[in-house]
């Protein structure tokens, strides 16, 4: 059997890295991403299992993978957007057809990482279930809204915000106006993915519109807006791990 150990950053010890010209279009899709702080050690806990009369000792994100479990925690950046995308390709090899669970707590980050995990959460044919605990913000709430029709949910006390992308680029004026219009046709892609998966009928207008400001939702407005299907109050059937 396969053993994979969760890397670093899942465990918050990546560092935060400063925010450069060439990149800041890509790590903006945040709220107020510029603001979220460092990122820290936290207490990873350990399992400790008996297979076969020996003994086995996983982190606990190692643990929840073997379950079909992935956890995406804090800012989206480069860093954790490979950690996923690899998890989500490990677990489609290890069995195409069950579902995996993806958990988001996440105030947002890059809008580049974002999509490259929303990709391959449709590329593989394992359907991804997404599972909203503490916040989905910004690129957080786009990959909440992306998870499988009928599988996106958040819990009663979730918070849910969506807003357009936020850029800043100095340099020559005919590169200036390069990016101005990279970051509206971001814009609109990231409005066209929205109105994709949003199961209540929403024009394109309707959601630019929406999409102009900070834009913040409780778990049951979330619920009437079409971003999840449903707003878990109690897991149905004690015992299994993963399964909404």
């Amino acid at each position: 059997m396969s053993r994979i150990i969760c890397p670093l950053a899942l465990r918050g010890l990546v560092p935060h890295r400063r925010i450069t010209r060439a990149s800041y279009l890509s790590r903006s899709f945040a709220t107020q991403a510029r603001k979220i702080p460092a990122r820290v050690w936290t207490p990873t806990p350990y399992v400790t299992e008996t297979v076969g009369g020996g003994w086995h000792t996983y982190d606990i994100f190692s643990r929840l993978l073997k379950e079909r479990i992935v956890s995406l925690n804090g800012e989206v950046d480069e860093t954790v957007s490979a950690s996923i995308v690899a998890q989500l390709l490990f677990l489609e090899a290890d069995n195409p057809d069950k579902p995996i669970h993806l958990y988001i707590n996440s105030p947002g980050g890059s809008v580049t990482a974002g999509l490259a995990v929303y990709d391959t959460m449709n590329y593989i044919q394992s359907p991804v279930s997404t599972i909203c605990v503490g916040q989905a913000a910004s690129m957080g709430s786009l990959l909440l809204c992306g998870g499988e029709a009928g599988r996106r949910y958040c819990l009663p006390h979730s918070s849910i915000m969506v807003h357009q992308p936020t850029g800043g680029y100095f340099g020559q004026a005919s590169d200036m106006a390069l990016h101005a219009k990279e970051i509206l046709r971001v814009r609109h892609q990231l409005n066209e993915v929205y109105r994709r998966h949003l199961t209540k009928p929403h024009s394109l207008e309707e959601i630019e519109r929406l999409m102009e400001r900070d834009h913040f939702m409780g778990a049951e407005q979330a619920l009437e807006m079409g971003i999840v299907d449903q707003v878990l109050e109690k897991r149905t059937v004690p015992g299994e791990v993963g399964k909404a």
